[in-house]
């Protein structure tokens, strides 16, 4: 990956967005896009959306989900402890221990989430997950007052940045899930800028809000664009990693660095499936397919739905330890899915026909 492009990826990582607040990453993401789009606006829900070419048929749209779980605050109790809840799905167990920041009207406000020490617990209790409730963040704040004169009721929360490299190209961070289908979109746009021979189709990339708590982003956004065609860009479960052997007959095998995932099933349109493999094919790049039966989580759910319905694509990216802070994935499976979407847009114009 081009160390620009690269940069760009951490700075997506780096900057905050529980859902609801996805404030700093979309000022990220549209600097960036601002660099190679036509045309780059935010509508009222907060997606941010770049056009290129957006006079060009079919329309169509790539959505990757810029908001990451967080945390918000509950209550703040008489000696400065702060109490919360959670935005978007987690595994409470791995919560405690971690460092966290506050993202206040004072700026980010450093904290770390608090629980009983296993020493003082019951034999009872060690069994236990713990409740959310029973979980706290201290800032280190002596007293309410303090902690009230540096954060409020409401404000977000979020892990503290922590992008690592491991090795043979593949990274570790919180929020790859889905910063990195932000990311994927964004280059996909850049890739169909640059090209040589003229643009057909328009190309509408969106980084997509409140997707962990209900697609939200990806129904208003696909309603506003209008498109054709829409492919998400979202993340899936790894199954190359221990006690992965009874979910791999649930789900399908996918493998880290094993090439952009290809999803199948009732959601998605045949033509866009049908295509995106041939475009893998033709690019010579390593591939994978899954078959969803039911509804995909994604932001796909949302987009094939949309007005008269569009005809919808799913590529993921093959992740392991999802919803945690230390999510793994492969820098060329990322960078391959902007190829594989650049590529399957320079493949369409106006008479190619979605209709299965």
């Amino acid at each position: 990956m081009e160390s620009t492009s690269l940069q760009f990826l951490k700075d997506l990582l780096a900057a905050p967005s529980p859902s609801g607040y996805e404030g700093p990453v979309r000022d990220v993401w549209r600097a960036e896009t601002g660099k190679y789009a036509d045309q780059v606006e935010t509508d009222l829900h907060g997606n941010v959306i770049a056009g290129y070419h957006t006079e060009g048929q079919p329309r169509i749209m790539l959505a990757g989900h810029c908001d990451e779980l967080g945390f918000i605050i509950i209550h703040i109790d008489e000696q400065g402890f702060i109490f919360f809840n959670t935005l978007g799905g987690f595994d409470i167990n791995i919560v405690p221990g971690r460092k966290v920041r506050i993202h206040s009207v004072n700026g980010p406000i450093f904290g770390v989430v608090g629980k009983k020490a296993i020493h003082l617990m019951s034999p009872e209790e060690r069994k236990k997950t713990p409740e959310v409730h029973e979980l706290f963040i201290d800032i280190g704040a002596r007293d309410r007052a303090e902690a009230e004169s540096l954060v409020a009721i409401g404000d977000p929360i979020s892990y503290d940045p922590n992008f690592e490299e491991l090795r043979h190209g593949l990274v570790v961070s919180k929020t790859l899930d889905n910063k990195s289908g932000a990311f994927i979109v964004a280059e996909a746009l850049r890739l169909y800028a640059a090209r040589v021979e003229p643009p057909k189709a328009a190309l509408f990339s969106v980084a997509t809000v409140q997707e962990e708590i209900g697609l939200r982003g990806a129904t208003t956004s696909a309603y506003g664009v209008d498109p054709t065609v829409g492919i998400a860009v979202d993340v899936t479960h790894a199954m190359d990693y221990p006690g992965t052997d009874t979910a791999r007959k649930q789900r399908g095998m996918v493998q880290v660095d094993g090439g952009p995932v290809i999803v199948r099933g009732p959601h998605i349109n045949p033509v866009v499936f049908d295509l995106l493999v041939q475009t893998a094919r033709e690019m010579e790049m390593p591939y994978q397919v899954i078959a969803s039966p039911n509804r995909t989580a994604t932001d796909a759910d949302a987009m094939q739905l949309t007005r008269a319905g569009i005809a919808t694509g799913l590529v993921k990216i093959p992740q392991r330890y999802m919803h945690s802070p230390v999510e793994v994935v492969s820098l060329n499976d990322i960078e391959q899915a902007a190829l594989l979407l650049a590529g399957f847009v320079e493949r369409v114009d106006e008479d190619t026909r979605f209709i299965p």
